[in-house]
């Protein structure tokens, strides 16, 4: 059973307005999780472009070459999301405020990611909202433009605007927004195929706000090859089982379960993506005794059958 929500949800456009000496980094953390939330779907959920103002291609801080799909005059979308990073200052101009006030016209949202927010806020478009920025640049940001309310956060998210401070607060926020649109369920496969930290607790399983839920998912993830009953899970963590289950649906929209079994039947596909294993051993790796049990579990989660992930 799939526990992503919104599974016929429409096709988000989400484009990049690079400027010369943007962050390699910042770019890669904001397209890769749109990337990756399409090949786990094993449908198109995302697609980016990447504008400059006049079409021409953008070096990023590293010196690396990016060739734009276009210049951003006459694109429209869901989100824009302005980049330019280091030398931001110098990317403030009258042409930059003109083109982002007509683009503000053209995109629901406007996001302005690392140092993209000074650009939005010189363009008039964070007046009377609540915005970050890159936090070396905070200070001074809040000086130039009293008119918005800077916030020391990570990221901020107020209607139609976004703002977040760095490359990997751009990470946290396009996978926190791809939750948000589908699904908790798929915020966690993404932060466990980047093997991505919770900001505020390391140690713990991202994606879950509560410590327990967190805890359970990185116990279940410690136990694929042989899974733990529900209620010894509960047991560990100090919760009963019923508890665990509100807690889980209220966090991740589904069951412990269900969870459980998401995760089994991923490593599953890695295993038959990756190696050559016969079935009968990926199905005994990932806790399931009897290969053909898998397979019925494998179509009802993905919809196909294991042996089909291995078709050229």
């Amino acid at each position: 059973m799939q526990i992503w929500k919104n599974q016929n949800a429409a096709v988000q456009q989400i484009d990049v307005l690079l400027f010369d000496a943007f962050s390699g980094l910042c770019l890669a953390n904001t397209i890769e999780p749109m990337r990756a939330a399409n090949t786990l779907a094993g449908r198109e959920l995302y697609r980016w472009r990447l504008l400059t103002l006049d079409g021409a291609a953008a070096t990023s801080s590293s010196g690396m070459s990016v060739a734009a799909h276009g210049a951003l005059s006459g694109q429209r979308g869901d989100m824009l999301v302005v980049m330019p990073s280091y030398g931001f200052a110098s990317h403030a101009s009258g042409t930059t405020r003109r083109a982002l006030r007509a683009a503000a016209e053209r995109y629901k949202v406007m996001a302005g990611f690392d140092t993209g927010s000074w650009l939005l806020a010189h363009a008039g478009l964070l007046s009377g909202r609540r915005a970050t920025i890159h936090w070396e640049e905070l200070e001074r940001f809040a000086e130039a433009f009293p008119e918005v309310q800077a916030e020391r956060s990570r990221y901020v998210e107020e209607a139609d605007r976004v703002t977040c401070s760095g490359a990997q607060a751009a990470f946290d926020m396009m996978t926190h927004r791809i939750g948000a649109r589908h699904g908790q369920a798929l915020r966690l496969e993404l932060a466990t195929l980047f093997m991505s930290p919770d900001e505020g607790t390391p140690q713990d399983v991202p994606v879950a706000r509560g410590r327990s839920v967190a805890r359970a998912i990185r116990l279940m993830q410690e136990h694929i090859e042989q899974p733990l009953p529900m209620n010894e899970i509960a047991r560990r963590i100090g919760r009963s089982q019923k508890d665990l289950e509100t807690r889980m649906k209220r966090e991740l929209g589904t069951v412990p379960r269900s969870v459980y079994r998401r995760l089994r039947l991923l490593a599953a596909r890695k295993l038959l993506k990756e190696s050559d294993l016969p079935m009968t051993e990926v199905a005994l790796r990932v806790g399931y005794q009897d290969s053909s049990a898998m397979a019925r579990a494998y179509k009802a989660e993905f919809g196909l059958r294991p042996r089909d992930e291995r078709l050229v």
